[in-house]
């Protein structure tokens, strides 16, 4: 039977492909999002700077700060891949959100299993190139190789992972095709799974099950306690799935941003490690907004390496502030082995 061997999450983003000496290109960014998320509400990048107008944020704009933080998050990532590499999984599952980056508002499943045998992973084209945001393209290496690459999927896996879940009553929508189309602001995998596959993977990408988790666009997101059914359901279709492979599980996206909620990151790492659920449930879940809600990639992990002996290791957390107003995301890493 097959054995998880290994967990792993980590945040993704710009920033972490961005000289700090560039982070203003993305507080362009902040200033044009009319609906910048703080503790369960929206706001204007100057009513932002109003309301956290008595953190100051200024010593965290020190650029000598930002260097720091951000040497240390490449060097977190270098760890996750070296632990990568060094486990050898021969399969992954990993757990990603979409931002209208292939699914658009005709069809936005919660939760979304790819069962096909190999999907790609493509840089923008000019024209996509065009409707990125400010100060995003630099960081595209972080999540797109230079050239289309062809990734291998391990569809009898995912088949037997929608059907175990379907058995445990969850609805599953499934994919064998990733959308190529001009209207599609990508193509290929999204940059939620790209940044595993560039940066912890390093180009040497495993079989892998790509499973989509609806975490930004309401009326139909997960909550927290769907998040955990769902690892430990994965956890079990793994542990039923009759190969002698050796499986990773990943969650891909956080913490908070695209507004830094450094006393709620904290927090929720607390939750994260605890040996029960009780905090983790506590959290409102208007707390998990925006970039934020990729948190809810996390959450599944935790809850499959909770039937697993595995033990965690948190690597690290940066807050990279790119604003007085306190944008920017904060950066979290950690792994079971």
């Amino acid at each position: 039977m097959a054995k998880i061997v290994l967990g792993m999450v980590a945040s993704h983003g710009p920033l972490l492909g961005t000289p700090p000496e560039l982070w203003a290109g993305r507080v362009q960014a902040d200033h044009q999002n009319p609906a910048l998320c703080f503790r369960g509400k929206e706001y204007t990048f100057p009513e932002l700077l109003a309301a956290r107008s008595n953190e100051n944020f200024e010593p965290d704009l020190a650029i000598e700060v930002k260097k720091r933080r951000f040497e240390a998050t490449q060097n977190a990532i270098k760890e996750m891949a070296r632990v990568f590499h060094e486990v050898k999984p021969d399969v992954a599952i990993v757990i990603g959100n979409d931002q209208m980056e292939i699914m658009s508002d005709d069809n936005q499943p919660m939760i979304m299993i790819y069962h096909g045998e190999r999907f790609e992973n493509v840089p923008f084209n000019e024209e996509q190139l065009k409707r990125l945001g400010p100060g995003v393209a630099i960081a595209e290496p972080n999540h797109h190789p230079p050239r289309r690459e062809t990734y291998p999927g391990q569809p009898d896996l995912a088949l037997h992972l929608i059907e175990s879940m379907i058995s445990e009553d969850f609805d599953i929508a499934t994919s064998a095709r990733l959308p190529e189309q001009m209207e599609s602001k990508l193509t290929g995998i999204p940059h939620a799974w790209g940044f595993f596959y560039r940066r912890v993977m390093e180009d040497r990408v495993v079989p892998n099950v790509p499973i989509f988790l609806n975490t930004f666009y309401p009326p139909n997101r997960p909550s927290v306690k769907r998040c955990l059914d769902i690892g430990g359901a994965v956890a079990r279709a793994v542990e039923s799935w009759d190969k002698d492979l050796r499986v990773a599980i990943m969650g891909s996206g956080g913490m908070s941003h695209f507004v830094v909620d450094e006393p709620f990151d904290r927090a929720f790492m607390k939750a994260f490690v605890a040996p029960t659920y009780d905090e983790m449930l506590a959290f409102p879940d208007n707390m998990f907004r925006s970039g934020t809600a990729e948190l809810k990639c996390w959450i599944p992990v935790k809850s499959a390496m909770d039937r697993t002996s595995l033990k965690m290791t948190v690597v690290d957390y940066q807050p990279l502030i790119r604003s007085p107003a306190g944008t920017g995301s904060g950066m979290g890493f950690a792994y079971w082995r």
